[in-house]
């Protein structure tokens, strides 16, 4: 009983020494950076994120629906950028959508006047044109450093009317 007791006292403890490593690689997991922080290479980029990250948020890559940290995560708080650390989404603005991604209905600085804010830049994305059931698509990017996110689509809930499916790997949650 004892080694038990001991050894999940040490799995518990594991996230949070892992979180603090990530941190220490990755400073846009602590907060958002100064301006002259944000890497301007791939190389820097290669540095600071995983492979997964890196792929997905520099390289346009997607991950697997349902693998993602975040699809399901109810956790209050502020979802940022995994690569400049700006608050991009709030937990409030966040719904099931039942597509595997984590999913908004509008970006953390959305005005009733402005519905897509100013935190993201959306972008012609031709990529899966070609393929049926796909067509063109609205890719989103962070504005800032122009991390791929994921895709903003017409089919969300009140009041926007909007879905942003977003990759998990390209942001990062502060709970509250």
């Amino acid at each position: 009983m004892k080694t038990f007791i001991t050894l999940a006292l040490l799995l518990g403890a594991m996230p949070v020494l892992a979180d603090d490593a990530d941190a220490e690689k990755n400073p846009a997991i602590a907060g958002r950076l100064a301006d002259d922080e944000i890497p301007t290479s791939d190389e820097e980029y290669r540095k600071r994120l995983t492979p997964e990250q890196f792929e997905i948020a520099r390289k346009k890559g997607t991950e697997r629906a349902f693998t993602g940290k975040y699809w399901n995560t109810k956790t209050p708080g502020t979802y940022r950028c995994i690569c400049c650390g700006e608050p991009l989404f709030a937990s409030g603005q966040k719904f099931e959508s039942g597509c595997g991604w984590p999913s908004f209905y509008a970006p953390i600085d959305a005005k009733r006047d402005n519905v897509k804010g100013k935190a993201i830049a959306e972008h012609v994305d031709r990529s899966l044109a070609g393929l049926p059931g796909f067509g063109i698509r609205t890719e989103v990017t962070c504005r800032r450093c122009g991390a791929h996110l994921g895709h903003v689509f017409n089919d969300g809930p009140p009041p926007t009317g909007l879905r942003y499916c977003i990759n998990s790997a390209s942001i990062t949650l502060d709970p509250r």
